[in-house]
This record gives C-alpha cells, sequence and structure tokens, in this order.
C-alpha cells in the first residue's frame, strides 16, 4: 500500500476479492437466488481479513473456525428451502467492546485480554437472529476512551487508504475493515464521535442514531446515556439494511421503550429530489480551524445539496464548542467505571485513559451537575434549530486522518499551524449531537490532496433516521465515489 496515498480500487485480484467488495444488500439477494454461497463469501472474507491483517491490523479476534461452521449451516438451509432472515449467510464484525457470546471480548484492555461474555449484546444477537455471520472482533482503544485507535494490547492500527495515518477512533478497526473490503457491515459504538470520526478517516459510512432507536443493553447509566451501539457500512442502502435489523425496542433500555420501527430501507432508495428542503449548514465553530481541502470538499457538497433542489442557510455554531461539557460528563462517567481499575492496575492500562481519569478527579458534583443542565439547554437550542430547518450539515473533522503516531494530547498540525487540543480542533462538531441525542451520519465527500478521504456529517432531527438517510443516499448517488476504495496489497 502507498504511503499516503488514495489509489483506484484494486477489487478484482481475484473473483473471491469481488464478492469482498459487493454490499450487503446485494450479497442478500444473490445469496436468496443461490447465486452466491454463503460459503463462499465467508471463506473469501476470512481469507481477506487475514492476508490483510498484518497489514492493517484491524482485528483483535478472527472467528474462521466459527464462522466458516455458520456458513455451512446457511448454505444447507438455503439448500433446503427453509425459510430464512434479511441478512442469512452476510459477514459481520463486531467491535471489540461490544459482547458476543462465546468470543473474546476484550475492550482493547489487558485487564480483560480473556474476557468471554456469556450472551450477545442485544443489537449483535438481532444481526444474528437475522442470519448474519461473525466474523470477527475489531480493533478499539482501551475502553473506547480516544479518538485513535490504539492500545497495548494490540498496538496501532492503519488507515485503510494509508499507513502512514490512522484509522481515526475508537470504532477504527470497524471503520478499516469495511473499507478495505474485508466484510460489509460492522457494529462500531459513538460516544463522542467514535463512529464518524473513523468513518470519515476511512471514507466509509457512519451512522450515530437517535439516542434509544437500537438498544444499549450495556450501557452503565441507562437513563443519562450519551453512547451509541451503531452500523458501519460502504453504503447508506446497507446502514440502511443494518439499522432495520437492529432497531427496536428492548427491556434493557429505557430510550428504546415504546419506539416504532420505521421502513429504513425504503428511506435509502436515492430517487426524487431535495426540494422544499431547507438545511443549515457549519463549517466550524467560530474560533476553530478548518484545512482548505476540507472546505472546498464541503462547499462542493453544498453545491450538490443546492443542485439537487435543498434550500441551504448558514449558522455560526457557536454553540456547539462544547469541549467542556463533554468533558465534564464524559470523563467523569469513566471515572466512574474505570477508576478503582486505574488504581490497581494504572502500569498495564493505556497512559491516554489513565491520564483522562485523573483529570476527572477534579470535576465536582456541582460542576458536573451544571454540564447537565448544558446538555439539556443544547438539545432545546438544536431543537430550535431543527423546528425551521430539516437538517444540519457540517464537516465531520476539521482535517483528514492525523499521522499514525499521534498522540492524544500532543499538538495537531492543520494548514502548517499547529494546535495543542485534538479534540476540539479536530472533531468539535460530532460530540455536540451525543449530548443531545439528535441522529448524525458521515458520509464520504470527497478525498484530499494525499488521497485521504473527507468526511460530511449530516445532522436529523429527533429520530428522523429515515429522513437523514435519505439525503445521504442522493447525495452519495450523486457524488460518484462508491466506486473508489483503497488499493491494498498485503
Amino acid at each position: 500500500m502507498s504511503e499516503a496515498g488514495a489509489q483506484v480500487s484494486a477489487q478484482a485480484g481475484s473473483a473471491g476479492e469481488e464478492l469482498c467488495f459487493l454490499p450487503a444488500t446485494e450479497l442478500r439477494e444473490r445469496m436468496a437466488r443461490r447465486e452466491l454461497s454463503p460459503v463462499e463469501v465467508t471463506r473469501a472474507v476470512l481469507e481477506r481479513a487475514e492476508r490483510l491483517q498484518p497489514l492493517l491490523n484491524c482485528f483483535i479476534t478472527i472467528c474462521r473456525d466459527r464462522a466458516l461452521r455458520e456458513a455451512q449451516i446457511a448454505e444447507r438451509a438455503l439448500v433446503a428451502g427453509e425459510t430464512h432472515g434479511p441478512l442469512h449467510g452476510v459477514p459481520f464484525t463486531v467491535k471489540d467492546i461490544v459482547n458476543t457470546q462465546g468470543v473474546r471480548t476484550t475492550f482493547g484492555s489487558k485487564l480483560y485480554e480473556d474476557n468471554v461474555p456469556a450472551a450477545d449484546a442485544v443489537a449483535v444477537a438481532r444481526l444474528r437472529a437475522a442470519g448474519a455471520i461473525l466474523i470477527g472482533k475489531t480493533t478499539t482503544p482501551e475502553f473506547g476512551a480516544k479518538s485513535l485507535t490504539d492500545a497495548p494490547l494490540f498496538g496501532r492500527t492503519r488507515n485503510a487508504w494509508s499507513a502512514a495515518h490512522t484509522s481515526g477512533g475508537s470504532s477504527g478497526g470497524a471503520a478499516v475493515a469495511v473499507a478495505a473490503g474485508i466484510a460489509p457491515l460492522a457494529v462500531a459504538t459513538d460516544g463522542g464521535g467514535s463512529t464518524r470520526i473513523p468513518a470519515a478517516c476511512n471514507g466509509v459510512v457512519g451512522l450515530k442514531q437517535t439516542n434509544g432507536v437500537i438498544p444499549h443493553s450495556q450501557a452503565a447509566d441507562a437513563f443519562g446515556n450519551y453512547t451509541y451501539v451503531t452500523p458501519m457500512t460502504r453504503t447508506v442502502a446497507d446502514t440502511a439494511l443494518m439499522l432495520q435489523v437492529m432497531a427496536g425496542p428492548h427491556e434493557s433500555d429505557p430510550w428504546s421503550c415504546g419506539l416504532p420501527v420505521s421502513d429504513y430501507l425504503a428511506a435509502a432508495n436515492p430517487e426524487g429530489d431535495l426540494r422544499g428542503k431547507r438545511i443549515l449548514f457549519c463549517a466550524t465553530p467560530p474560533g476553530r480551524p478548518i484545512a482548505a481541502e476540507v472546505a472546498a470538499a464541503f462547499r462542493a457538497a453544498l453545491a450538490c445539496l443546492r443542485d439537487l433542489g435543498a434550500e441551504l442557510e448558514e449558522t455560526d455554531g457557536q454553540r456547539f464548542d462544547i469541549e467542556p461539557m463533554w468533558r465534564a460528563i464524559n470523563h467523569t462517567t469513566w471515572l466512574a467505571r474505570f477508576g478503582s481499575m486505574a488504581s490497581r492496575d494504572a502500569q498495564k492500562m493505556s497512559p491516554s485513559l489513565v491520564r483522562q481519569l485523573a483529570s476527572a478527579s477534579q470535576v465536582t458534583g456541582v460542576a458536573h451537575q451544571e454540564a447537565m443542565f448544558a446538555r439539556t439547554a443544547l438539545f432545546r437550542y438544536v431543537q430550535s434549530l431543527l423546528s425551521e430547518h430539516d437538517f444540519l450539515v457540517t464537516p465531520t473533522l476539521s482535517r483528514t486522518a492525523l499521522p499514525l503516531e499521534q498522540d492524544l494530547f500532543g499538538r495537531i498540525t492543520i494548514d502548517g499551524t499547529e494546535f495543542h487540543d485534538l479534540r476540539a480542533n479536530w472533531f468539535p462538531l460530532t460530540m455536540p449531537f451525543n449530548m443531545t441525542g439528535h441522529p448524525a451520519m458521515s458520509i464520504n465527500c470527497g478525498f484530499g490532496e494525499k488521497g485521504l478521504p473527507i468526511g460530511l456529517q449530516i445532522v436529523g432531527k429527533f429520530r428522523a433516521e429515515t429522513e437523514v438517510l435519505r439525503l445521504g443516499a442522493l447525495l452519495e448517488g450523486s457524488q460518484g465515489f462508491l466506486t473508489r476504495w483503497p488499493a491494498l496489497e498485503g
């Protein structure tokens, strides 16, 4: 793989590898018609995963034997004409902080290196019940606690487009596996941008749905939750397909109770236009940087939206710069969950996580509650914006993927200028929508000079995933980036 090169896709290395780049929507239809075999598809995906793992380092565990057994069962069911689910025989991966029954789930931590859950997370159980085949657990920083995917347990995960750049995080392994043609569907998570950041870095689709749409059965604080189990795919239609299976109420998640399941697949049909739709846009909060190539790609995406008939209006984004509030809420959550571990075993943990836990000890109970008040005010502000507009669109990141060796507390460079605070200057516009719960999806909107992908974030009304998917599908169809994928040589 080139050091920093976006190449036209080398999908056609072999017939087997061509299967690896087929979308899940096509795979499931062709397998249902018995034009493709679940064993053939699973074997091709596993072989690609194993061949590229030394290059990309995007898996902690590959489930070869189990996946092939499940594929054989799926194939026999098709031959016998048995009723099957909507994802019958389709391969998928799961981020290694989401529980998988009988499959090691490490949370990227040496402290959980041998942890094997007794039950699947609800979202995983639903994918399996629909017939999907788990091929492996993807890399995550320890407990998903940063926007760069590296951990003492496994090392660094490389960007699918460039070995010299980060995959983003914390769902970096999930995004890389999807972009590299290893599996069309990936289960990710998002606590401050952890799905959308790596989606933007690797040129794939990452949706953070509204709170409760997909039940989060592992959330320690279900009522104050701002973290999400999410779909990650190469196409908007595949995201809709995953969401269709993963969504629906469950007794473990109070936000999900009573929520109906919409027709997400129908919503992702890229037909029609955007006439009558009003779209707010914001390039960056005041005082925050944006790379010239990101700004240019963002302007091109806005022009595409305008050509589709949308009415555009700019907003200054002044109230979206929420780093202090997010830190007070998020870091104290981490302190409550991981503080005792750090007291006992700090030497085995990621230094960046230990440092963030230490900073949280300075947050008082009053300061935490004030941050919660600010969270409510932010929700009401976004509600007011979207009461008169259908969407808000922003760049997902202020620049393309950072260098592979980037430190969470190190400076980042944007167009030759250094900035001290990585979170606030690289992804200031992802965190707000974890706090408010509104759906937000990153899709590719272009490539920078070094061939690295650039992401566009689409934010919709509360529980309006169908509208977000429709806008994403229309923009995806208009931009024409789906034929371009990284050239990889493992």
